[in-house]
């Protein structure tokens, strides 16, 4: 399972208000009283619908196996999976008053629409009449699974963001702690031919290259999204502008026609050419699921690699340790069938602790709850420790919810692009622009 909070580009611009009309209402939540007594007992038998994004046969049956718990400890009813839907799929369903009782997401670009439009149930009664303690789940988990006041979905894995660097490399240089060490040994670690082109790049340092995106870079300088009233704090907020000028500095260094000419002459990020693997790239950000994919690469397997906390800002050794986190998420859709059912599997799949390590353990992602991060079931070496370790940093920080996620990361992106070129003369009246572009749409969307 990998994460980009950019592979669902405009699909928040979908209107989300389901569409039932002349239909009888389908029960909800909070529309009759929960059963009492146990649940497994008390709840009617039931056949739900589950969407989800798994595609690849491991994945699938991962997933297949964790919900093998929920129907033995609920016999009565019957989960029937459909693999590889995307959030428009969802979101159109939900409309057509088709609706499935389960849905999960890669990613957490629309909880806000969804839980504004009422698209997806409000959780928050179930959870406490069911007496969950959301303290289970790191302060981060929570805030990326609801929007303003209400939480219409919870976690089931997440994605934690350090870095990876090539210990053969590195020739036992110690990973860098800040922004300035990084810069001083991507320098050291860096090979030219004796035309000036880079045949090794101690670290890619453009927001065009794989995971380099502002979401998962900005927390190295602890940067700010959103103003407290939802608006763009991009222009203001002085960590954005720290972190774009020591990012243009060292494009500058490489030269970015140089740059961006061994950047497009990389192999996939996703294939067996990756250049990290390779040796091209001593250094990169990436999550955590790369763990799994070196380790499931024949060639890329017998390399000597750690792994630690993205650097920092020099004058911020307290974000040291924290990062980027973001998950999938899963809820009960408005016009789910069975919605109390629904949500026993829901509550099931996101706070048992074999569940979530049978999936952590297949899928190599983090498990979203301490004790299940905790367990000693849960298959893990120092590598892969690193990203548990992330993932419960007080200063690990996400995307803030916003009903215009995916257009805010879009506009900023664009401003980069033209930023790292040079062609941007005024970084301060370019940042306020993107602020501009990004409350002009908020102003749209009625918030």
């Amino acid at each position: 399972m990998r994460f980009s909070p950019l592979v669902v580009a405009g699909l928040t611009a979908l209107a989300l208000t389901a569409c039932t009309a002349g239909k009888e209402a389908a029960p909800s939540l909070g529309a009759r009283p929960r059963p009492s007594g146990s649940a497994s007992q008390a709840l009617p038998a039931a056949t739900l619908t589950l969407w989800h994004g798994f595609s690849t046969g491991p994945e699938v049956k991962a997933f297949e196996d964790a919900i093998a718990g929920f129907t033995k400890k609920f016999p009565q009813i019957t989960v029937k999976t459909v693999k590889n839907v995307q959030d428009d799929q969802i979101t159109q369903a939900i409309r057509g008053g088709k609706a499935p009782d389960v849905a999960a997401s890669f990613t957490t670009d629309n909880v806000a629409q969804w839980c504004r439009s009422g698209s997806f149930q409000d959780l928050a009664p179930v959870i406490e009449q069911d007496g969950i303690d959301l303290s289970v789940l790191p302060e981060v988990a929570r805030a990326y699974t609801g929007f303003a006041g209400k939480r219409c979905t919870m976690p089931l894995l997440a994605d934690a963001y350090g870095l990876y660097y090539n210990k053969a490399l590195m020739k036992g240089s110690a990973p860098p702690r800040t922004l300035s060490e990084l810069t001083a040994l991507t320098k050291k670690l860096t090979v030219r031919d004796a035309n000036g082109d880079i045949k090794v790049a101690g670290f890619v340092p453009s927001f065009q290259y794989y995971e380099n995106t502002p979401a998962h870079l900005g927390p190295m300088v602890g940067a700010r999204w959103l103003n407290d009233d939802g608006t763009s704090a991009i222009g203001s907020d002085p960590a954005w502008k720290e972190l774009l000028r020591w990012q243009k500095e060292l494009v500058d260094w490489y030269g970015y026609d140089k740059l961006e000419k061994f950047r497009k002459g990389l192999g996939d990020e996703w294939g067996a050419e990756h250049p990290f693997y390779a040796g091209k790239v001593a250094m990169v950000v990436d999550g955590e699921w790369r763990n799994a994919m070196i380790a499931g690469d024949p060639k890329a397997k017998a390399m000597d690699y750690g792994t630690a906390p993205v650097p920092v800002a020099d004058a911020r050794p307290d974000l040291y340790g924290g990062g980027f986190t973001a998950g999938t998420v899963i809820g009960v859709p408005k016009g789910a069938q069975h919605p109390q059912q629904a949500w026993e599997l829901v509550k099931y799949l996101t706070t048992d602790t074999d569940s979530l390590v049978t999936l952590s353990n297949a899928l190599r992602n983090v498990p979203t709850t301490k004790a299940a991060m905790e367990s000693p079931k849960l298959a893990k070496d120092a590598n892969f420790q690193t990203f548990l370790d992330i993932f419960a940093h007080p200063k690990t920080s996400t995307l803030p919810s916003a009903v215009n996620s995916v257009f805010n990361q879009e506009a900023f992106a664009t401003f980069l692009t033209k930023w790292e070129k040079g062609a941007v003369p005024d970084l301060d009246a370019g940042l306020k622009a993107v602020d501009k572009q990004i409350d002009d749409k908020l102003k749209l969307s009625g918030s």
